[in-house]
């Protein structure tokens, strides 16, 4: 009998005997392993938990592997858990042996100059609990997996992963471009060239399937891996493109080599390509403006923390606030601060650098709202609510029965007139805030037994929790609700067509963007509101405004197609095969509902649609800008809130027609002619002041002092009322000019409340002294409660603290005078 049919007799056999491992284990495999790869037998080794016998004897018995290389393992190499709690069980792996001839005696599998682990069984059988135990699964399973670069390593011949023909390409052209011999290289050239192909492979896969770098999420593990790339490549001495070109960037080049492999595996990824090769380009180009800043600065906190530590026996040790400096300004992953840090033997505390990325997350994270029901004594009552069921789609109104009320997310009984309540429905027309759709607004009426109005509750809110339990927010206007009571769910339903009119609006956008900008580019986020949308998507620029003007016409078009729209729930699978988009990330069940605008959009979603695009009546773009790297916003009205902007926007042309006396279509001419006459205007003022300024100063210009032992210089420091900054420097330039060289003059104002404007002028004779205008001005601004700079010879600054500044400039005189005295 053949390998593949003995073990799959094996395999029935072991169906027939109803343990755990008989029913699943995959042991056949390594005869697949013998027969279909070709891996000799006597290269193979397994490893089984140290008193699992019947996989032992599985293996021995039935398969024939030799009791020599077959290892008993503890429970840190073969017994795997998910946790402290929960499935767990022994597993089993195999081994491939690259040197036979050191035999089989004192063998460790843990020895990876000999061994490689290429394939592992885990048989999943018991469940550990909270004191330890462990209790049988009722349903048993096998987890199986091979690495398959571990795989390509061992039919390929090569001494690792990195140089299979998976990874080696990259290395090879990563190579080229730092002019070295990945042959030739010594290992930590070697080492340098791995990271780039590891980190290039992973970048690519990532940001086609939409991943772009950020500072936070996912978007900061991009961002890490592209500096590291960026920074590793500098290393090898990757100088701008690598071919000439010092401006350019290097990535690129490197991730078309990423994307020439993937193209026979993931098709999308060559789609995909203009937009990932622009993200790491721009990516990396902006990383290099901050980088050799960061870097010298770095190589500065890495020399003072071992200057530190000089005469002492302390190890050294770089503070966390200074790694959060690197982080926060320059853009410096932590980790790699961390591995520069320890090339020269010096750790990072990791402990102040967290409490200082709290204290941004503190600063920065917008306040939101969160819907809890297990809190104090409330946990058990919220286990007891049973999933609400939805009744939205078909009808805005129903019966229901008031199953749960929450004060402060605290179960109660009743609540009554001007109390604020969360109230859990058996079932509700009330759609809760989901897939970027608000909650609706509402009411809930409870009658008397005799039809008498008791109770309205406003609701002003609905949002999921635990699930699928609505919770609903709102206000008691009269009477008392209590729990148990039926009730009367009403929506507001004008809110709700506003909302309906928007959700469908955003999937007519992203088709639109997909159509004028391309098809590789994905939705990032959205709002659905009563008032307007918003959509955020995946760009590398800001839109013109002829593809704006193309996405609204196409919008608007298919507005007044008047076309039906089809809503489906079918499988996740049977939905992707129609080709209906997902977004990135969201998590779905097994069955989905498709909403589907017929031939112009198809995409999975379970918010609320019109029935018929001509419902929108009209769309209009009222912002497009970009919130992050990569990420652009578009905001959008339809509906009654496109007719009220039109409406609004029209009332405002009136106005300024009406003021400017012009058609509307002279509106702009008018303005253009009204800036011009402004912008003439204020120049005429500001040479006007600038003369004023100049006069002043000459008959400032006789208080002029002389000082100085070998030169005769003249010195000027005064107060010059309240003249602007620009007049200032018009009359400092003057009187630097009228007191000839060698001079130095210092004027200070206030031109306005709370403010200071400072001046510091010298000529080529006091400069040549050592004197600089910006050391000079300095501590002068400071005093002043500002700061500023500038060339050796010229400065300006600027103050809020007019008060200090007449004993500024008194100290400034002082200075000087004693500076050039010397």
């Amino acid at each position: 009998m053949d390998p593949i049919s003995k073990m799959r007799r094996l395999e029935c056999h072991k169906l027939q005997t109803n343990t755990s491992k008989s029913l699943l284990y995959d042991g056949f495999r390594h005869k697949i392993f013998v027969c279909r790869y070709g891996l000799p037998a006597d290269r193979l080794w397994i490893s089984v938990y140290e008193d699992d016998d019947e996989t032992f004897a599985l293996w021995h018995d039935e398969l024939g592997i030799p009791k020599e290389r077959i290892k008993r393992l503890g429970e840190d190499d073969n017994f795997w858990t998910s946790g402290v709690t929960g499935p767990c069980g022994p597993c089993s792996e195999l081994y491939y042996d690259f040197h036979p001839e050191r035999g089989t005696s004192d063998v460790d599998l843990g020895d990876d100059t000999r061994f490689i682990e290429f394939y592992n069984l885990v048989f999943m059988q018991y469940n550990k609990k909270d004191d330890g135990s462990l209790e049988p699964l009722k349903q048993k399973n096998i987890d199986t997996g091979l690495g398959l670069e571990r795989m390509a390593r061992i039919l390929q011949k090569v001494p690792n992963n990195y140089e299979t023909d998976l990874i080696f390409p990259i290395l090879e052209k990563a190579a080229e471009l730092a002019n070295v011999s990945y042959a030739l290289a010594d290992d930590s050239t070697k080492t340098k060239l791995k990271i780039i192909g590891d980190h290039m492979r992973a970048v690519v896969y990532l940001i086609s399937d939409g991943v772009n770098p950020s500072n936070i999420g996912r978007g900061y593990v991009v961002r890490r891996l592209i500096r590291r790339v960026v920074r590793t490549g500098r290393l090898l001495g990757v100088k701008g493109d690598g071919m000439g070109d010092l401006q350019g960037a290097f990535l690129p080049i490197l991730a078309k080599k990423v994307i020439e492999l993937s193209t026979n595996i993931d098709a999308d990824v060559k789609t995909r390509s203009s937009r990932i090769l622009e993200e790491l380009r721009r990516e990396e180009l902006r990383f290099v403006l901050t980088l050799e800043r960061g870097e010298k600065l770095l190589e500065q906190m890495l020399a003072d923390a071992l200057l530190n530590i000089q005469g002492t026996e302390t190890a050294p040790c770089l503070s966390g606030k200074d790694a959060f400096i690197l982080y926060d300004t320059y853009g410096f992953p932590v980790e790699i601060t961390k591995e520069v840090a320890e090339e020269r033997g010096i750790s990072i505390d990791m402990n102040s650098f967290d409490i200082e990325m709290e204290k941004q997350r503190q600063l920065s994270q917008a306040a939101h709202d969160t819907v809890k029901l297990a809190v104090e004594n409330g946990a058990n009552h919220a286990e007891d609510i049973p999933d609400t069921e939805f009744l939205g789609y078909n009808t805005l109104h129903s019966k229901a029965v008031v199953e749960g009320l929450l004060v402060n997310g605290s179960p109660v009984a009743q609540v009554s007139k001007g109390g604020e309540v969360e109230i859990l429905l058996n079932r509700t027309p009330f759609y809760a805030e989901s897939g970027g759709q608000i909650g609706d607004n509402g009411f809930l009426y409870m009658m008397e037994a005799e039809n008498g109005q008791k109770a309205i509750v406003e609701i002003k809110d609905v949002q999921k929790s635990m699930g699928n339990i609505f919770v609903h927010k709102g206000t008691i206007t009269e009477g008392t609700i209590e729990v148990g009571r039926e009730v009367e769910a009403a929506v507001d339903a004008n809110l709700r067509q506003r909302a309906k009119v928007h959700h469908t609006a955003t999937h007519l956008l992203q088709s639109a963007l997909k159509r004028v900008i391309g098809q590789e580019t994905s939705q990032a986020g959205s709002m659905v509101a009563f008032d307007r949308l918003r959509f955020d998507f995946n760009f590398h620029r800001s839109l013109q405004d002829k593809e704006l003007e193309e996405i609204e016409g196409l919008i608007n078009q298919w507005i007044g197609d008047g076309t039906i729209l089809e809503t489906k729930v079918m499988s996740l699978t049977d939905a992707k095969g129609a080709g209906a988009v997902a977004m990135f990330g969201e998590k779905y069940g097994e069955q989905v509902r498709v909403v589907e605008v017929p031939g112009v959009s198809m995409e999975l979603c379970g918010g609320t649609h019109v029935s018929n695009t001509a419902e929108i009546r009209g769309f209009k773009i009222i912002s497009e800008q970009g919130i992050a790297s990569g990420i652009r916003r578009i905001e959008a009205v339809a509906g009654d809130a496109f007719i009220e902007y039109v409406l609004t926007r029209d009332n405002y042309m009136k106005q300024l027609c009406s003021t400017l006396k012009v058609k509307a279509e002279e509106v702009t001419g008018r303005v253009d002619g009204l800036l011009e006459e402004l912008r003439l205007t204020r120049n005429e003022v500001s040479a006007a002041r600038a003369k004023a300024a100049i006069y002043k100063a000459s008959t400032l210009a006789s208080r002029a002092f002389t000082i100085g032992t070998s030169k005769s210089i003249r010195l000027l420091v005064e107060f010059m009322d309240d003249i602007d900054a620009d007049s200032l420097k018009s009359a400092a330039e003057y009187l630097v000019d009228s007191l000839k060289d060698p001079a130095a003059v210092v004027l200070g104002s206030c031109p306005g409340e709370g403010k200071v404007s400072l001046v510091v002028a010298l000529t080529p004779g006091v400069v040549n002294l050592g004197i600089k205008a910006g050391e000079v001005i300095k501590p002068l601004a400071k005093s002043c409660g500002g700061g500023g700079g500038g060339r050796p010879n010229f400065a300006q600054a600027g103050g809020r603290k007019p008060e200090n500044l007449l004993g500024a400039l008194e100290e400034a005189r002082e200075q000087l005078k004693n500076l050039l005295e010397k």
